[in-house]
């Protein structure tokens, strides 16, 4: 059988796989019922929908008919390792550096990965998320989250 399509090939492979792994992951903890539902019960379920979604796009992908096969270029490494080192570091310094500081880190140093990047706008986004996470998360849901550095009074 041949793929007709190799990004809705691939897609669906991935689709399948991570529904499958959190479906899976969630088989650890309790279901509960469908009046009270324990920590599985989401998880489970849309893990479960996601792998399905994933099949039928899979599927899809050896129904298409397209001259070349759509394939799927080459992978862009340098926006992922760029994207996953700033999460990283987000990781590491907000218990030490706060969200202030932080969140805006984050947000720029993200929006570097694209080829599109312009500072003004990550700037203002970093403001808009830096204020709404902290209005959302330590004003709203009074979560105990650094907000600067400890020599600066925010331990």
């Amino acid at each position: 059988m041949k793929i007709g399509n190799q990004r809705d090939f691939w897609s669906g492979l991935m689709f399948i796989a991570v529904g499958a792994a959190f479906a899976v992951g969630s088989l650890d903890y309790s279901f509960g019922n469908s009046a009270r539902p324990g920590p599985a019960y989401f998880p489970f379920g849309l893990g479960v929908l996601m792998a399905i979604l994933g099949g039928v796009v899979l599927l899809g992908a050896f129904k298409a008919r397209n001259a070349d096969g759509n394939p799927v270029g080459a992978f862009a490494w340098k926006p992922l390792l760029i994207i996953l080192g700033t999460i990283t570091l987000f990781g590491f310094l907000l218990p030490r550096a706060g969200m202030f500081i932080t969140l805006p880190i984050l947000v720029i140093g993200s929006a570097m990965a694209s080829d599109e990047f312009k500072l003004k706008e990550a700037l203002l986004n970093a403001t808009i998320l830096t204020v709404m996470s902290w209005a959302v998360f330590s004003k709203g849901l009074g979560l105990t989250i650094p907000l600067l550095p400890a020599f600066l009074g925010g331990a």
